[in-house]
């Protein structure tokens, strides 16, 4: 009866240990607890930054251009950029293709109407992750008074930390319809073609500085 009485006054021991000392210490097969994710933002390095254009004229040959004055922001929480939410601005009056009576024609109701809508917009919608280094881009892009979707390839070229502070570089392109914007000067070539191609191609090489 002894014998028993010991071993029972033992077991419970043991069990009051384990109840004690086991929570101390979490099951090996328990899930991690998820990473505090941060909002990070950045801004456009003006300097670094390009926003360029080209489209085919006379059918045989391109013309380019820039513009001069843009902005936007990037803010993200998740370290693939995933979740990134991207706005960008540019200022129509600051076409620049070196022909000043191009620009004229440009900034006109023949296709920008810079005076009634002088800014154009990009919102986007997601920034899908493809693997090395490459992004799928959408939005919605305003020119005039029209808003469609657009899609962008990206490559993003990585961060770099300095003493001015942390730098990201992308690179974008796609390429719009200009009549889908209301852009729909045309004249017919002598062989037939446009004078000014449809397809319009769009380059914005975009350097980020990190916001403190």
């Amino acid at each position: 009866m002894k014998r028993i009485t010991f071993f029972l006054g033992a077991a419970l021991l043991v069990s009051a240990l384990t109840a004690f000392v086991l929570p101390a210490t979490a099951p090996a097969d328990s899930a991690a607890a998820p990473a505090v994710q941060t909002p990070t933002k950045w801004t456009v390095d003006k300097p670094h930054t390009s926003v360029r254009f080209a489209v085919s004229h006379m059918v045989v040959a391109e013309t380019e251009g820039t513009f001069k004055v843009f902005d936007g922001t990037v803010e993200h929480s998740k370290a693939d950029w995933s979740d990134a939410n991207i706005n960008f601005t540019v200022d129509v009056n600051s076409i620049n293709t070196d022909n000043e009576n191009r620009d004229k024609h440009l900034k006109s109701d023949d296709f920008f109407n810079a005076e009634k809508y002088p800014s154009m917009t990009f919102v986007s919608t997601s920034f899908v992750p493809k693997g090395n280094n490459k992004y799928e881009l959408n939005g919605n892009l305003t020119i005039r008074d029209v808003t469609k979707p657009v899609k962008f390839d990206v490559t993003f070229g990585g961060i770099a930390t300095s003493s001015r502070g942390d730098k990201a570089g992308f690179k974008a392109s796609t390429t719009i319809n200009r009549f889908d914007y209301n852009l729909k000067w045309d004249r017919a070539t002598e062989a037939g073609g446009l004078v000014v191609g449809k397809e319009v191609e769009v380059v914005v090489r975009l350097e980020l500085n990190k916001a403190k």
